[in-house]
């Protein structure tokens, strides 16, 4: 038989969806899985949106440009404008999903070999584009003691090499819900001008800040304008996951035309996805906040309910919508599956992402998960009591 590629073996399985089977298996036996372990929003996707997927009128479903129709980049500049972040059409590439931004921006930047600094907990899915590319990441892990703030300059500077190319930042954060504040993202600033890397800032949450402090964009940082790749994408904040929309920003020509190669190769992005995207972007101010608002009540219930079961902990979260929390056991991963396969409480279960996968040193995140309040009140309030019966049934439950 023939033996599949080293990559194929040391890719990762997503902490996110690798307890599927287990999830479908409980449903099959009558079971009612309460999913917080993936950032899906159940909250509806604006009707302008629906009303063009349901009118479109094309005799024709053809290819896009690969670089993402120009009506669709030239609404993108208003809208980033709104934020201050100050960009042109021909700084905008728009992607198959904010996944194909991160995984070209690897592809243009980096070489095989080369490494790029990631404060962890991160989301899971950078190592697997980074072994995509052959680019190896460094860690700097931050501590769910001290809320997942950024880790000292010195923590970054002690794993710089000559290998090293970029840092990438999630902001505000998956799996934690941290916002970096003003100081944190100029420390990253001078860190990238001392050493002139990359700097691949992961923006797509920026809908969901919780503070009255402005929101910071790598964008806004100065002097570092040509280190910046921005990506972005429109599954969270328009609830449109499914159409797989993201888009690259940089005002690095190189990288640019760099990244079109790959987009060349690749096609084009999806065209009825970018009709809904560009739709979206004439979503009124009102749908925005009812979205931001709903969220800000999920997050002061759940955070409130984890916090009040016995041995649970979890920071407040002050952007995006997901909490990392410690629990009460020795091995989260553990406890996710078995909650799926030898558990329920009333028919019902919980289903949640071992945080030891957002984590590349396996003894960290151990008795952590990631929990996503993508689910309304009413559910959390029940997926909080199943959680809490099920960790006092738990057989490895740590007293």
């Amino acid at each position: 038989m023939p033996i599949i590629s080293e990559r194929g073996i040391i890719m990762p399985e997503s902490p996110i969806r690798k307890l599927v089977p287990l999830a479908n298996a409980a449903k099959k036996r009558g079971v009612k899985v309460y999913h917080l372990n993936i950032g899906q929003p159940d909250l509806p996707t604006p009707q302008v949106a629906l009303d063009v997927l349901k009118h479109i009128d094309r005799k024709i479903l053809e290819y896009s440009p690969s670089e993402g129709i120009l009506s669709y980049r030239e609404k993108l500049v208003g809208y980033y404008g709104k934020f201050n972040i100050n960009v042109n059409v021909e700084d905008i590439i728009i992607t198959t999903g904010g996944s194909e931004a991160v995984l070209f921006s690897f592809m243009a930047c980096l070489d095989p070999g080369d490494e790029i600094i990631v404060p962890e907990p991160a989301y899971a899915n950078y190592m697997a584009f980074a072994i995509s590319a052959g680019a190896v990441i460094k860690t700097v892990p931050s501590s769910i003691e001290e809320g997942f703030a950024l880790p000292s300059v010195e923590k970054f500077e002690e794993l710089i090499t000559e290998k090293t190319k970029g840092i990438l930042i999630c902001n505000p954060n998956n799996p934690t819900g941290y916002l970096y504040t003003q100081k944190e993202m100029n420390q990253i600033r001078d860190i990238v001008k001392k050493y002139n890397l990359f700097l691949f800032s992961d923006e797509v949450y920026r809908e969901f800040c919780y503070t009255g402090a402005p929101y910071i964009s790598a964008f806004h940082l100065k002097g570092i304008e040509q280190n910046v790749i921005l990506i972005d994408s429109v599954s969270k904040r328009y609830s449109e996951c499914g159409i797989r929309i993201g888009s690259l920003v940089t005002k690095n020509k190189e990288v640019r035309d760099s990244v079109m190669k790959f987009c060349q190769a690749r096609l084009s992005p999806p065209l009825i996805g970018q009709l809904v995207a560009e739709a979206s972007l004439s979503a009124s101010d009102e749908y925005m906040l009812d979205i931001y608002n709903e969220y800000v009540e999920r997050r002061k219930f759940l955070i409130d309910g984890l916090n009040r079961i016995p041995g649970c902990y979890s920071p407040i979260p002050m952007g995006a919508f997901y909490t990392v929390a410690k629990l009460p056991v020795e091995d989260a991963e553990h406890f996710c599956a078995w909650c799926l396969s030898d558990f329920e409480y009333e028919g019902q279960t919980v289903m949640m992402a071992p945080a030891s996968g957002f984590y590349t040193n396996p003894e960290l995140g151990k008795n952590e998960v990631r929990i996503a309040y993508v689910l309304n009140k009413e559910d959390l309030q029940k997926s909080l009591i199943v959680l809490k019966k099920a960790l006092e049934a738990y057989p490895g439950r740590v007293l």
